[in-house]
């Protein structure tokens, strides 16, 4: 059997598979976020060691863990997890979602050398400008930092004994050289660090460490267990829903709406705000759109509207010609392809005739165009989408993804129910490190069913989108 353990902003979960890759148990425990000030947002990484021993027992309680052969870690990205020279925190980690240091990032963006090296924008978001912020206004915390660990690295530190990152995970910091998978001494040398500062590296499919001797007792599996490098959050999901491959893609409808593409090449291009990391397996990219509301919108309207989100869309028939109304998804800024903080949502073209389902499809509509600007960001990379797969709970939508079908122009597939995430994928990484496995094992999920586009609304679906865009470029300077 092998684990896939997923470190979450709100939970940590665990799944236990066996050697068919079926679910035997799964557990999860809850995580929560301090926000001291405005735009912060923080954990304690106790808290992570504490959700992850009471997850293995429970996952040793349902089923036993005596036949584990191996454990992946999956995570949320960006986090700073500061350490000094014995392995001790120095402060509560800052985390993905925290916008603290968007000055810092500024300036480091500002030096063409990151964007050239990172293939990516330095976002406010990302480990580097929060290394800087500490520099600035925790002068006495920045002085003992030792060691500088993503969330799920300082997991595996706790179970290993070992500073190890792997490739995903460690794009996201804007101290990779993404193209060459390795650290670059000049991006760590623009923030006052050195290699001596960051984790060794390993690909997410190949042994990091085994299982200190001691956790393995307390948890009855047995000694050695390698534990795999693992991958970031959608990585990690990536694998779970076998996006390992040229060609192969998933949307994600969840709060936030994700393309991910996988890519045997390298191919940045950070002034579309598209994401180019290395993919958690070796010789392996991927690619990623990201827009800030998907289902959040819904949310947001059906909150306003009195109505429960799944009843609203449900209602609405078959699919229809977007009309004249418009919503921009824009409720806290977006990120691909404009990044733009200050902008925000609107419904235009309003008349007498708007009614709330009118207003529904237009919610549904501005986020199918927002996924179509990625979807043109990523194209104009030369990353192809062949095969598209939706994941996340506004998939449960059937006017929705047959939107975006038709926006795209690409069949989407729906996988049959289950869970093929973030610990899906890692225990699939766990695997490949304890069995010397590859990508071969990151098969699709059944599929319950595929929609096709409505091809008698594609050219109904491009104008929407051209006004959708034209909108965004008429309101940005009004905000």
């Amino acid at each position: 059997m092998f684990i896939g353990l997923d470190l979450g902003t709100s939970g940590l979960k665990g799944l236990l598979i066996d050697d068919a890759q079926r679910i035997v148990a799964e557990a999860t425990a809850p995580l929560s976020v301090s926000r001291p000030r405005d735009g912060w947002s923080e954990q304690d990484p106790a808290e992570w060691l504490t959700a992850a021993d009471r997850v293995m027992r429970a996952l040793g309680a349902e089923a036993g863990l005596g036949a584990v052969r191996g454990i992946g870690l999956s995570g949320q990205m960006h986090g700073a997890t500061l350490l000094d020279a014995s392995d001790e925190v120095l402060r509560p980690c800052i985390l993905w979602n925290d916008t603290r240091a968007a000055a810092e990032a500024a300036v480091l963006d500002a030096d063409p050398r990151f964007r050239a090296i990172t293939g990516n924008i330095v976002f406010p978001g990302f480990t580097a400008p929060k290394l800087a912020w500490v520099a600035s206004n925790e002068p006495e915390i920045a002085a003992q930092v030792a060691k500088v660990l993503l969330p799920k690295d300082y997991l595996r530190l706790w179970l290993t004994g070992e500073h190890v990152a792997e490739m995903s995970d460690a794009a996201g910091t804007s101290w990779l050289d993404t193209g060459a998978r390795d650290w670059s001494g000049d991006l760590l040398a623009a923030t006052g660090l050195d290699r001596s500062h960051m984790p060794r590296l390993v690909e997410g499919s190949e042994v990091s460490g085994t299982l200190r001797p001691e956790r393995a007792a307390e948890w009855g599996l047995p000694q050695g267990i390698p534990v795999a490098g693992g991958g970031g959050d959608n990585a990690a999901s990536a694998v779970g829903v076998g996006v390992v491959a040229p060609g192969t893609a998933f949307v994600s409808l969840g709060t936030s709406g994700v393309l991910f593409a996988a890519s045997d090449a390298y191919q940045p291009d950070p002034e579309t705000a598209v994401h180019t990391f290395c993919h958690a397996l070796p010789g392996t990219w991927h690619q990623m759109g990201v827009i800030l509301a998907a289902t959040d919108a819904l949310n947001w309207f059906a909150g306003i509207a009195g109505q429960d989100p799944a009843a609203l869309t449900a209602g609405l028939g078959s699919l229809r010609a977007p009309e004249r109304t418009l919503f921009l998804p824009y409720l806290g800024g977006e990120r691909t392809p404009h990044n733009d903080a200050r902008i925000r949502g609107q419904f235009l073209h309003l008349d007498h005739g708007t009614d709330r389902d009118a207003l529904t499809r237009a919610v549904l509509e501005g986020v199918t165009f927002a996924i179509r600007d990625c979807f043109d960001a990523l194209s104009a990379t030369g990353t192809r989408i062949e095969r598209l797969i939706a994941v996340g709970g506004g998939s449960n939508s059937d006017y929705w993804v047959e939107a975006i079908a038709t926006a795209l122009g690409r069949e989407i597939a729906l996988p049959e129910a289950g869970d093929f995430g973030g610990a899906f994928g890692a225990a699939r990484l766990a695997m490949m490190a304890a069995t010397g496995a590859g990508p071969e094992i990151a098969t699709a999920p059944p599929i319950a069913r595929t929609i096709a586009p409505d091809t008698a609304l594609t050219d109904a679906f491009a104008e929407g989108h051209a006004r959708y865009k034209a909108a965004y470029a008429a309101l940005k300077g009004l905000t």
